[in-house]
């Protein structure tokens, strides 16, 4: 079965949006104005929720073992990122000072400051890494910040195949509860429950949906549909929740809310819209990151928050676009780069397992 470039393709776009919004929400934060910032979640994380559905199925031996390799290769990069961490604060004590790692940490705001710098391995974050516990990574930031949406991905993607695989008939019901739950949540916000409930009721609906369209096209006569009962509920949301709303759609993005909902429903639209409908028939830059979506994930936690080191220098001598589309092109050189070598290290992480697989198999 040959390889759907669309996909690959819409991936890499999604990275790239990806890469743009913790550019204009992490060092952004210093030089970018609210507006733009909030536009750029416009092509937000529900496309890869969606994408999953597309290319997912009922098998669920194939989908746990994939999302077990997933696992490893996540292992696998915290361990470097909790040792680059921890020796980075070392170097900072042993050939500099307290008062030196400080300031340097300071460049990332009060808000992502550390509390404390210790000479001693603090191993309990790596096991809370390990175990979906994000807790920051003081030297790199926007890494941990990135990580929410793979707990939700593991979550939805089991629920999702054994849906899948058990209830195969009612997966429509399936997609009206979700859309249920998550009404009720929004209708009654008393209620809304906290932990990762709310995310999982309104991205399972967008994995089941992307399922349901597996293969299918939309018919031209009905996107113009579409896209006006985007635009009508864009129009309701400002005439409902007024004018200021437009400046929270990040704050109800965790979890989703009816706002950041009817944000992200262009994007959803434009995804389907374009589906067995766009043909990429040769593979390119955008679809090299697409294959290759979750290094260049872990990638831009890494960049994002070097680029910070350029952005306070920087934003008061720059005009803020022009540091913006700067910062934004250092940030996807720098992901590259960085991807380029997680790819590498995954590898001889897994050789690693099997070297010790094979000598203790015995």
């Amino acid at each position: 079965m040959n390889r759907d470039l669309y996909i690959d393709f819409a991936k890499g776009l999604a990275t790239l949006s990806i890469i743009f919004i913790h550019t204009a929400f992490w060092s952004g934060q210093f030089y970018i104005p609210a507006e733009v910032r909030v536009f750029s979640l416009v092509f937000d994380v529900a496309l890869f929720y969606a994408l999953s559905g597309i290319t997912s199925g009922a098998n669920i031996e194939k989908t746990l073992y994939r999302l077990l390799k997933l696992q490893i290769t996540y292992m696998i990069f915290v361990t470097f990122l909790f040792f680059s961490d921890y020796f980075f604060k070392v170097f900072g004590l042993s050939f500099f000072s307290m008062e030196w790692l400080q300031n340097f940490y300071s460049t990332f705001g009060s808000k992502y400051a550390t509390t404390g710098i210790s000479a001693h391995p603090q191993w309990e974050n790596l096991g809370n890494w390990y175990l979906h516990q994000y807790t920051n990574a003081d030297t790199f930031p926007v890494v941990m910040g990135s990580f929410w949406y793979l707990k939700v991905y593991y979550v939805l993607t089991v629920l999702g195949v054994l849906i899948l695989r058990f209830f195969p008939k009612h997966v429509n019901w399936f997609i009206g509860l979700c859309i249920t739950l998550t009404l009720l949540f929004n209708i009654f916000p008393g209620y809304y429950p906290t932990g990762q409930v709310g995310y999982v009721a309104f991205y399972l609906a967008v994995f089941l949906t992307g399922h349901k369209m597996q293969g299918k096209k939309i018919p031209a006569k009905v996107i113009p549909v579409l896209y006006a009962i985007v635009g009508a509920a864009i129009v309701w949301l400002f005439w409902y929740y007024g004018t200021d709303i437009f400046y929270k759609i990040n704050k109800n993005k965790f979890p989703p809310k009816i706002p950041y909902i009817i944000w992200a429903l262009f994007s959803l639209v434009t995804l389907f819209a374009l589906y067995n409908r766009l043909k990429i028939t040769k593979e390119n830059f955008i679809t090299y990151i697409g294959k290759n979506a979750i290094f260049f994930y872990f990638a831009q936690g890494i960049s994002s928050s070097l680029v910070y080191f350029l952005v306070v220098p920087l934003k008061e001598n720059i005009p803020w676009w022009l540091l913006m589309l700067i910062i934004y092109g250092i940030n996807i050189i720098l992901a590259f780069l960085i991807s380029a070598g997680l790819k590498k290290m995954d590898t001889w992480g897994w050789n690693i397992l099997e070297f010790l697989r094979r000598k203790t198999a015995a």
